[in-house]
């Protein structure tokens, strides 16, 4: 069966594309360039791999756009499942996380350009640069931390679609049930206890792994909105 003619493919493979993407700005970026509490080291290895530090900026911007056609997705797929559902998928996991990745591009630009020096930041000397560089960095981590309650809000919607439909396995919608507290779990531990947030995270991740098998069965097998069976369209025409 074609792309073309499942909808739920076409969906597996831009979930695919955003798992691909996300993790260069999430995970790659802050594990090759940040140095933990030292502000001059960053920002040395921001300047030396400036290149890869836009190579972040760009993967945010492709991720916020790729959610919204991701969730446009979804709403075909399932929007004769529950309308209102498919639209609140929409909004939770398409157009509010695409406004914080968009945003969240600004931090990244601030702290460049503060590593860079423009002539105009000749007031500042380095170290202070530096340190508001640092700064800026920290928004964009507190920024993802907010934006992980969306992450989690939206697969609630999602997973009683999944779980209403008679074109997915019941077990995915279960699975992005749990998935989505998790999210919601390491969010609000960043915001209140965020010295745990790394603890917290590791211990929940294989309830994160819930999107992946989604995502992997989109793509693998698909998924496709059956017709209404004989008995139902005999009584709709009645």
């Amino acid at each position: 069966m074609s792309s073309t003619h499942n909808p739920g493919r076409v969906a597996g493979f831009l979930y695919l594309l955003l798992v691909v993407l996300a993790p260069v700005r999430l995970i790659y970026i802050p594990s090759a360039l940040y140095v933990r509490g030292n502000a001059t080291a960053t920002a040395n290895n921001i300047a030396t791999h400036e290149l890869l530090f836009r190579l972040g900026m760009v993967s945010d911007l492709l991720c916020g756009t790729i959610v919204i056609f991701l969730t446009l997705a979804f709403y075909r797929l399932f929007k004769a499942v529950d309308q209102n559902l498919a639209v609140l998928v929409v909004i939770l996991g398409g157009l509010l996380p695409a406004a914080i990745d968009f945003l969240n591009v600004l931090n990244d630009a601030a702290a460049l350009m503060l590593v860079r020096g423009a002539d105009f930041l000749s007031v500042f000397d380095k170290p202070q640069r530096d340190a508001l560089a640092m700064l800026f960095l920290r928004l964009h981590h507190q920024e993802i931390v907010a934006a992980e309650i969306l992450w989690g809000l939206w697969l609630f919607p999602l997973a009683i679609l999944t779980y209403r439909s008679r074109f997915l396995p019941r077990f995915l919608g279960v699975w992005l049930i749990i998935n989505g507290f998790a999210y919601l779990i390491i969010s609000f531990t960043g915001l209140l206890l965020p010295q745990y947030e790394d603890m917290v995270s590791n211990i929940v991740f294989p309830a994160l792994l819930g999107e992946m098998a989604f995502m992997l069965w989109l793509v693998i097998k698909g998924a496709k909105p059956q017709p209404l069976d004989a008995s139902a369209s005999l009584s709709a025409v009645g």
